[in-house]
């Protein structure tokens, strides 16, 4: 089984059933992460040994839940969602009770691994499990921020490319980037209600203390921003694609007003060539002489085009006024991490553990 085993004094053990056992039997406080399970696995672990409920043990075996909270007895059964610095969002089930904790994903969270590298070198008293368990989420959440601040900067670079040259790559760009929102959106707003269902005292978790409950409702809180600014860059995104269709309109719309000015240019040349062209005997008698071939065939054409132009000029059709010519979009004021409104710096995030 691939994971981490870690006791409430910051030794880690092999992870093996037997030495589940052994801790379970000692009623020693850990936390078991597990990286994938099989059938097997959930037969012999989670359902013989912790004696999970089935609902739950079948959950854990099939992934793609909601994130949830549902409490039985003598454990709790969360279903929180973080997300990879790919975008990739990682499920993770979390086995609670008041001695131990139990996490298991599918794929690999790089987070965790940190988080558990900080317990073994934690000096002093370590905190309560259910601080633990907050650990565990606030770590899984702190993941959507590096990937929102991300995403904020490719709208930016994508809103200047579109005002530059919109293409049909960038409109490719916008909707995966959409489809995205709305894949971090159907997870983000479920935990969000989840934490307040908790806080409202509508959901239980065992050895939850008024101290542990301020955590969990700045965690509540982070998690509105995290939705606010989901719901924010959609809009953005649905702004940059009207955008995006709007220029190229225009610029379709400039392509024809030139090409209409051309052909109506064109229309009554056309007009002169073809009347001066019949083989009347009386026109062709008369027009024997240079300086009449260039007053009747030359001169009449010049001036039907200057007088055109004169007059495209007058009414501005000329112009580019209404359309949307290539342009250097305005600079734009460049911030770091720690000045965006939406990031929260790690030293004013990190718990103050309590002592046992």
């Amino acid at each position: 089984m691939d994971g981490h085993l870690i006791t409430v004094d910051g030794v880690e053990h092999d992870v093996t059933a037997d030495n589940v056992k052994q801790l379970l039997d000692a009623s020693t406080r850990f936390w078991l992460d597990l990286c994938g399970v099989d059938q097997e696995v959930s037969d012999s672990l989670l359902r013989d040994t912790f004696g999970f409920h089935p609902l739950a043990v079948e959950d854990a075996e099939h992934f793609g839940q909601r994130p949830k909270l549902d409490s039985y007895d003598g454990f709790a059964l969360l279903v929180v969602y973080g997300a990879s610095s790919d975008g990739q969002l990682i499920e993770v089930h979390c086995f609670y009770t008041e001695e131990y904790l139990v996490t298991i994903h599918h794929e690999a969270c790089p987070d965790l691994p940190g988080l558990a590298e900080r317990l073994r070198q934690r000096a002093g008293p370590h905190p309560d499990h259910v601080m633990l368990l907050y650990q565990v989420v606030h770590t899984l959440v702190d993941g959507y921020f590096p990937l929102l601040a991300k995403l904020d900067d490719q709208i930016d670079e994508l809103e200047d490319e579109i005002l530059q040259r919109p293409t049909e790559e960038q409109l490719g760009r916008l909707f995966d980037m959409k489809r995205s929102l709305i894949s971090l959106r159907k997870v983000v707003t479920p935990q969000r209600d989840m934490f307040a269902t908790l806080l409202s005292g509508r959901g239980v978790i065992p050895g939850m203390t008024p101290d542990a409950e301020r955590y969990f409702r700045d965690l509540y809180d982070h998690l509105i921003r995290i939705s606010d600014l989901v719901d924010s860059y959609r809009d953005l995104m649905s702004g940059a694609m009207d955008t995006h269709l709007s220029t190229v309109s225009n610029r379709l719309n400039v392509v024809m007003k030139q090409l209409t000015i051309i052909a109506t240019i064109f229309l009554p040349l056309s007009f002169v060539t073809g009347f001066f062209g019949q083989n009347f005997a009386w026109m062709v008698n008369r027009i024997t002489n240079l300086p009449a071939f260039l007053l009747a065939g030359i001169g009449l054409q010049i001036l039907i085009v200057i007088g055109l132009v004169v007059m495209f000029r007058r009414r501005g059709w000329l112009s580019t006024d209404g359309t949307v010519p290539p342009v250097t979009p305005a600079e734009r004021p460049r911030t770091n991490h720690h000045m965006r409104w939406h990031l929260i710096h790690p030293a004013e995030r990190t718990p103050t553990p309590s002592t046992e």
